[in-house]
């Protein structure tokens, strides 16, 4: 169909719409008794007009392809019933397969609109701010480092972040939430997003072809070619039904009138029906069409996923695994408490050593501490021979000493006097417990807490009731862990775990429970993602490599889309069945239907072929009103 134009303007319309009129006129005359012969030429000419779109598919089909399509049995079909003497049902082959397959061609441009529009979300040009004047100039002109002016109403042209002003942006379009957000200077902005009501100037971070959604359009055309095992299995099928129908077919137009003397027409006329009942166009886009609407819906509720295979096997996901810090809480890490047990040294003397020793890590918790000396304007100091403890902690040299910065494993052998009781209230509390000392002796204990997730109770359970287990991996403490397990339902939890522990941990879960999805952030948890069935990394938005690396990526930085996620697939894998379903029940009983010679050869193309594929249709779009069940 032509994008901008009136409907009757487009040529498939004017052909269904010419083809029609001669069908209904052809069918009133021969009502009126009129001339048999003009009623003929009525009917031809109808099928003349739908049927040259269809003979050049055919064409196309044996020629390019080397294979009889399902054009080529309606050509067949349309002139059989001309020699036969059934001009009426000639016409009707053409007229009403043209159609069925105007509305194939509608729900693959439907699928193409879903992407153009997210295409289109972007805007083409940007106001760049050039000394104290501003100038348009299109978005692939625009340089990192420039400075983009963004007005009230207007789309953000290019990901950026702001450098002045403050204001509510609408980013629906690419977390999939409406409520608009507050952008402040250092905030992150996104190219196409809506400025609603006050002025931005935004430093440009990306090129327009590097953008988080031109990686999202590219990701969703290409998830198009990641085709589950129910597409491929459906084409197979389809690849030997149509064979065995024509097969079929003959036999059925031979058979009869050579071996038991019956009539010719009568059975080349069921023969007819059985070859546009062969026609495996319903039965063909029944997955492709559910998966499409599936994978557009979710990219527009902020959820990208990178192929049909990935709808397919959530609904078989029998356990998801999560990774605490930044995915069931914040992992927004705060320092809580300092605890000094030498009188030698004052909490801001802690806080150096300890801000000095993590100011080379990039861990939370080391950020936590150099935030905390940072805002309190506590200077660093330099250090020495640093030593970075995977799983444990920081070994330095301060001054000539050596100081350390570490949780409880890496002083755990040692004799150090430590209080379990004080150990113990702390991780009750949920609070990550940093020990500060130097070779003789344990100077102070640093806690660091992080917020558990507003809504994690709310998406645990809902995942509960859709049957999924729910398994926490953490390098916190067992206490610590437990605590936070117990506050938000998780059913499973793995402590004291060093990074290289998730993946060995991972295999453990899938061998107990069967397909797991591992939530991460899709850069400390690649190597877990990649190992899961399904990978879902959380806060894409931000991030070029979650983007990259997982299977699903929920642009929001929280879990709340997990449950629509289980919903959407359970939901696209029951529509696909019900289409498949519908199209082997509903071609095989026209099958019986013909051979009894109780249906026309038109009502074998309108059920069989034009019915099934609008049937098919409108159920696959029902998959776009699947809603978050938390909303």
């Amino acid at each position: 169909m032509a994008e901008g134009k009136p409907l009757i303007a487009n040529r498939p319309i004017q052909i269904i719409v010419a083809s029609g009129i001669c069908f209904a006129t052809g069918h009133i005359l021969e009502w009126l008794s009129f001339n048999p012969a003009i009623v003929t030429l009525i009917f031809m000419i109808g099928a003349i007009i739908a049927g040259y779109e269809i003979a050049k598919m055919a064409y196309r089909s044996l020629v390019k392809r080397h294979t009889i399509g399902p054009a080529m049995l309606m050509c067949i079909a349309c002139v059989a019933s001309f020699i036969i003497g059934h001009p009426e049902e000639g016409a009707a082959v053409t007229f009403l397969y043209y159609i069925a397959e105007f509305l194939e061609d509608y729900a693959e441009h439907r699928a193409k609109r879903s992407i153009k529009s997210l295409v289109e979300i972007a805007p083409d040009t940007a106001r760049v701010k050039v000394g104290e004047s501003e100038e348009i100039r299109n978005v692939d002109d625009v340089n990192i480092g420039e400075i983009v002016i963004v007005k009230p109403g207007d789309k953000v042209p290019l990901d950026g972040n702001v450098i002045s002003g403050s204001s509510s942006v609408n980013q629906a379009s690419i977390t999939g939430e409406s409520v608009p957000v507050l952008k402040e200077i250092g905030d992150e902005v996104f190219s196409g997003t809506v400025n609603e009501d006050g002025y931005l100037e935004v430093v440009v971070t990306k090129k327009a072809k590097d953008s988080v959604i031109s990686k999202i359009v590219t990701l969703v055309k290409r998830s198009q070619l990641n085709r589950s095992e129910t597409e491929s299995l459906v084409e197979k099928v389809a690849k030997y039904y149509t064979p065995v129908m024509m097969v079929a077919a003959a036999c059925v137009a031979l058979i009869p009138p050579v071996l038991f003397g019956q009539s010719l027409v009568d059975w080349v006329y069921k023969a007819l029906s059985l070859l546009v009942i062969s026609c495996p166009c319903a039965f063909l886009i029944s997955t492709p069409v559910g998966m499409v609407s599936a994978i557009t819906s979710a990219t527009k509720n902020g959820v990208l996923i990178k192929g049909s295979t990935y709808v397919e096997e959530m609904r078989d996901v029998k356990a998801v695994i999560f990774d605490k810090t930044g995915t069931l809480t914040e992992g927004k890490l705060e320092l809580s408490e300092i605890v000094v047990l030498d009188d030698c040294y004052s909490e801001a003397d802690i806080v150096k050593i300890a801000a000095s020793l993590e100011n080379q890590s990039s861990h939370p918790i080391a950020q936590a501490i150099v935030n905390y000396a940072t805002m309190n304007d506590i200077e660093f100091v330099e250090i020495e021979e640093f030593k970075n403890v995977p799983g444990k902690g920081i070994v330095a040299n301060v001054n000539g000493e050596q100081y350390y910065a570490a949780n409880e494993s890496l002083i755990d052998s040692s004799s150090f006097d430590i209080s379990r009781e004080d150990i113990n209230r702390y991780s009750a509390e949920g609070k990550t417990i940093v020990f500060v000392g130097n070779a003789e002796k344990v100077l102070a204990i640093i806690t660091v807490s992080d917020k558990i997730r507003d809504n994690a109770s709310e998406v645990i359970a809902d995942l509960k009731n859709q049957g999924v287990q729910t398994v926490m991996l953490t390098g916190d403490n067992k206490i610590a862990a437990k605590s936070v397990a117990d506050k938000i339902g998780i059913d499973y939890v793995y402590s004291n775990l060093l990074p290289q522990d998730k993946l060995n941990i991972l295999d453990t879960i899938r061998n107990k429970f069967g397909d797991v999805a591992m939530v991460g952030d899709g850069i400390n948890d690649a190597p877990a993602l990649a190992r899961s069935n399904i990978g879902i990394a959380m806060g894409a938005a931000g991030s070029d490599v979650a983007i990259e690396t997982a299977d699903v990526a929920l642009m929001q930085d929280d879990i709340s889309k997990l449950p629509y996620l289980f919903s959407l697939s359970n939901k696209t894998m029951g529509v696909i069945k019900q289409n498949i379903t519908v199209a082997i029940a509903v071609k095989l009983l026209c099958v019986v239907l013909a051979i009894l010679g109780i249906i026309t050869l038109m009502m074998s193309v309108g059920f069989g072929d034009l019915g099934l594929t609008l049937l098919v249709i409108l159920n696959s779009f029902r998959i776009g009103m699947v809603k978050d069940p938390l909303f």
